[in-house]
């Protein structure tokens, strides 16, 4: 009798856990299975203006991927050669930083750690404001603006993605093994050679995850991209948030579905790269 209360009542909560499921991945997934869904639907007359999103689709097409303007891929560009270069920064600042204040012995060392992690607390569009106030102090003094520039949004976004790279990689070095390095030193190897062939491999998926997170942070940031970019360094989302607001149509919904299609291409990479079972315990 108890042992058959038990296998129901067992067989009660995996029910209720997977609907439990069910209804959370059913919550994260239903605007984009809308968004996608909508970027291939046809009005049922040619005439109709379509001027909102059609779901489920009358008729399918494909007519608004060959309509998504130019504007929009320039911008799907821009934000991808960004991310790049902004995760890239964020390693080779973010990796030495979280080396010294894991293991370095300084004073202040608290304080620094507090500086270095504080954008994580900054709302962005506070950012985005003092990054373009600054601009122009520093454009007044110079004479060189870099509001509206490449460089002037790079820089805006390596602060905001920089402090994702030092905790990831912060996490890792703390359940480092000290003793993988004596031994590499103690069979002769340098401090240098040490760091190459020990130290970086050993912790190269919280380096990758860092990376991954200051790629999106870049890629999907909207607050600090509206105050410093220019007609020619727009990002996506801040085109995409342009065209949503003055003139939809459904070739917005194409675009960011094939901004939604990359991003499970960029997970499937980051699982055959380094697995995300090795990433998510890296955090």
């Amino acid at each position: 009798m108890r042992s058959a209360a038990f296998r129901s009542a067992l067989g009660g909560w995996r029910l209720l856990t997977v609907a439990y499921f069910v209804f959370i991945f059913t919550v994260l997934l239903a605007p984009l299975v809308v968004v996608i869904g909508g970027s291939f639907s046809a009005p049922a007359n040619d005439t109709v203006i379509v001027s909102y999103i059609q779901f489920p689709p009358e008729r399918l097409t494909l007519q608004w991927y060959a309509r998504i303007p130019a504007s929009q891929l320039h911008a799907l560009g821009v934000s991808f050669v960004l991310g790049l270069a902004v995760a890239l920064a964020a390693s080779l600042i973010g990796v030495p930083a979280a080396l010294g204040l894991v293991r370095g012995r300084f004073r202040g060392k608290t304080l620094m750690s507090i500086i270095l992690k504080a954008p994580l607390q900054i709302p962005h569009v506070v950012c985005g404001i003092a990054f373009l106030q600054l601009y122009y102090r520093f454009g007044d003094a110079t004479n060189f603006y870099l509001q509206g520039t490449n460089l002037g949004l790079f820089l805006g976004h390596l602060f905001l993605a920089t402090p994702f790279v030092i905790g990831s990689v912060s996490t890792v070095l703390l359940r480092f093994n000290p003793r993988l390095e004596e031994a590499a030193q103690a069979l002769g190897a340098s401090p240098w050679r040490t760091l190459w062939r020990v130290t970086l491999p050993v912790i190269a998926p919280g380096i990758f995850t860092g990376a991954l997170y200051a790629f999106i942070v870049s890629f999907v940031d909207v607050p600090v991209a509206v105050f410093l970019a220019s007609a020619d360094t727009t990002t996506f989302p801040v085109e995409l948030f342009h065209a949503l607001e003055q003139d939809f149509n459904p070739s917005s919904l194409a675009s960011a579905s094939l901004a939604a299609g990359f991003a499970v291409l960029l997970v499937m990479a980051a699982q055959r790269l380094v697995g995300m079972e090795t990433l998510l315990h890296s955090k």
